[in-house]
């Protein structure tokens, strides 16, 4: 069941062991569903609202050896409720005690502001799936540069808009990467860069951007500590003269996009299908003489050596098995050996 989170629309939990954190995100969140099997975080984590929520409403995030949980509007609740009662985090073959917490609560996702602000990504950002790292590759490295910008900007607007955040402007966006060159995610083969970004949106530290954002990639970290964010439109239409100016540096020490205006109304909206394709079930014959299509289908193919014997057994096993949820708490276990 899903509540509505109190006016807070973001915490963040820091939490303190006794000993240094050296497991990864799905491990931590494999032991949460299974410690706090019948609270309301464990569909917030397990995918089960991945239809409903296309971005995360709670991530969990393991930082310098420590424990991060973050809860944005409808996650809020549900690790408040949590709060205090994390005594020990059970792996198996190791116990961590939670000796303190450190809590951060603000009233406000986001803030549009008239000025650049800075952020670093804390974990790589994995800006290349397989739909884009296609066209990042055939491009020159100023194309490349401004190919990733996009990109970000896209991310950015693509949150916001999911946390029902409303855009009255345009955003703006420069990003700065150590390499050219992503690294590769073997699992999957997705490209990941290190780097730091500007933009002109306020952002919740720690969130997630890009893809992989369940495993703990692309988090960032904002540096800034002025809380008075207010808008000038003198400012912001500074920002757009100095958009139209900006260049791109492709220096080897110094890999920079152009600063860009992001016309946010362009930004395709992504769409949540609310329809499964229901599986054909199928029927025995009433006559046992009389054989089914399928049984026709096999003969057939049997007949025929230039085409592959199906084996019934094996055909309705891979039927039987259904679609497997990669966040669960069994397939945490076996890809983890949380006991």
């Amino acid at each position: 069941m899903i509540t509505d989170s109190s006016k807070t629309k973001s915490i963040l939990i820091k939490y303190k062991t006794d000993k240094p954190v050296r497991k990864t995100p799905y491990q931590v969140k494999g032991v949460i569903m299974k410690q706090f099997s019948k609270e309301e975080i464990v569909p917030m984590l397990n995918g089960q609202y991945r239809k409903k929520f296309l971005y995360p409403r709670i991530q969990v995030k393991v930082f310098n050896e420590e424990i991060f949980l973050i809860g944005l509007n409808q996650g809020v609740d549900p690790i408040l409720k949590l709060q205090g009662r994390i005594k020990e985090l059970n792996f198996g073959d190791i116990t961590f005690q939670i000796q303190e917490s450190e809590i951060q609560e603000e009233a406000e996702l986001f803030h549009l502001t008239s000025t650049l602000y800075k952020y670093r990504f804390v974990s790589n950002w994995v800006a290349l799936n397989h739909s884009t790292k296609n066209k990042y590759h055939s491009s020159n490295d100023n194309d490349r540069l401004q190919f990733l910008n996009k990109l970000l900007g896209e991310n950015i607007v693509f949150i916001a808009r999911e946390m029902g955040f409303e855009f009255e402007k345009n955003i703006f966006s420069k990003i700065k990467i150590s390499s050219l060159t992503p690294s590769i995610l073997d699992h999957k083969g997705w490209g990941a860069f290190d780097g730091e970004f500007y933009t002109n949106l306020i952002l919740p530290n720690y969130i997630g951007i890009g893809n992989g954002i369940t495993s703990g990639h692309g988090a960032i970290l904002g540096e800034f500590s002025d809380e008075n964010f207010d808008f000038h439109s003198e400012e912001f239409e500074a920002l757009i003269k100095d958009a139209e100016i900006s260049k791109a540096i492709t220096d080897e020490n110094n890999l920079t996009s152009s600063l860009t205006e992001l016309e946010v109304e362009k930004v395709p909206k992504p769409i949540i299908s609310k329809h499964r394709k229901k599986k054909k079930k199928r029927f025995k014959s009433k006559n046992p003489k009389s054989k089914t299509f399928s049984e026709n289908r096999l003969n057939s193919n049997h007949n025929n050596k230039n085409k592959k014997t199906i084996n019934p057994k094996s055909k309705m096993k891979k039927d039987n098995q259904g679609s497997i949820n990669y966040n669960s708490e069994e397939y945490h276990k076996k890809q983890h050996t949380i006991k």
